[in-house]
């Protein structure tokens, strides 16, 4: 609306107002009375927006304009990791125990799940906190406030490989975990440092050996040596028996002592890291008799002179057949 049309209208009422008294004025001498249109304010007959429009001429409202309404939308929180990555390489030595961890946070109802890897085939191990493999070793642990653990018990080789855990939303998050098993290497030395699958030691003396293992990231299992099925690392009954065991890093030193040796001490003896990490030797503990293999070593050491002799004397034999057969004229060869 315009202000020259709000002036308009102003004027006309003012107009309306000036006419309406004139003729109550002229009218007044006549035997007729007049009446008020009802009892109260003479203005009461004018729109009841008279005023708010005459004291404010220049403001245009017009009845059919629509205020503005502003529309404010609040989004439900959407899941994320807790962890700034979505890659994640975990290492374990065999056999152990490990944790693979997926940490959520306002998981709004959504559900975790881990998921097994193989090429493009996706193999279901929890769903929640529900556990679907058939492997008894993998389990999922949550621990508060966030975090949904897979348990891995007993690790072995074919557990290798990427891992999923993911989360239901929209679209799904997914975090990927590749699990190493490392092997570690075993071998068992003589007090020399030498290596050998059987050694043999005078009855009365020390038998010394060490268990170098090597490739262990996290080691999490005592070194411990049996003599056959007896375990020696706390045995009390014979005496004379010592175990040294350092850790270094990424790997591990034990040594076994035996001192005054005798013949019950012949056997196996393995250097365990866990169950399944071992590595065997055989002890021979002797009477004062020199074993077949010594002796057979000490004839190896000697008989480089032997055969040389054996080599000349056939060299010598050729030659004088060959000096023969040319004195009765039939050379060899011909």
């Amino acid at each position: 609306m315009c202000i020259s049309c709000v002036m308009r209208s102003r004027l006309f009422w003012i107009f309306a107002i000036i006419y309406s008294s004139l003729h109550h004025i002229g009218s007044g001498s006549t035997s007729t009375t007049l009446k008020r249109p009802r009892a109260g304010d003479p203005f009461d007959t004018f729109p009841k927006n008279f005023w708010q429009e005459f004291s404010s001429p220049f403001t245009d409202t017009p009845e059919d304009e629509e205020l503005e309404v502003t529309e404010t939308t609040t989004h439900e929180p959407f899941p994320f990791f807790a962890d700034p990555y979505t890659t994640v390489n975990i290492s374990t030595q065999l056999s152990s125990n490990v944790y693979l961890h997926c940490r959520v946070n306002d998981l709004q109802g959504k559900t975790v799940s881990w998921m097994r890897r193989r090429g493009d085939d996706l193999t279901l191990i929890t769903f929640g906190q529900h556990t679907y493999s058939g492997d008894s070793r993998y389990s999922l642990e949550f621990e508060e406030p966030n975090d949904w653990k897979l348990l891995i018990q007993f690790a072995n080789e074919r557990d290798e490989g990427p891992y999923e855990c993911q989360v239901s939303s929209h679209p799904p998050l997914v975090l990927l975990v590749y699990l190493t098993i490392i092997v570690p290497h075993v071998e068992i030395l003589d007090e020399r440092g030498s290596a050998t699958p059987e050694k043999y030691y005078k009855a009365g003396s020390t038998i010394e050996l060490q268990c170098v293992i090597s490739k262990i990231p996290h080691p999490s299992s005592y070194i411990t040596w049996r003599h056959g099925p007896r375990l020696l690392n706390y045995d009390t009954s014979r005496g004379g028996i010592s175990v040294k065991t350092d850790m270094l890093p990424g790997r591990a030193l034990s040594r076994l002592y035996i001192a005054n040796a005798n013949r019950q001490d012949t056997g196996n003896y393995t250097c365990m890291l866990g169950n399944e990490i071992t590595e065997t030797v055989v002890v021979h503990v002797l009477n004062g008799e020199e074993p077949a293999a010594m002796q057979h070593a000490n004839g190896t050491r000697h008989g480089a002179r032997p055969s040389n002799m054996v080599v000349f004397f056939l060299l010598y034999v050729y030659a004088c057949v060959c000096g023969m057969a040319v004195a009765v004229g039939h050379p060899i060869g011909r």
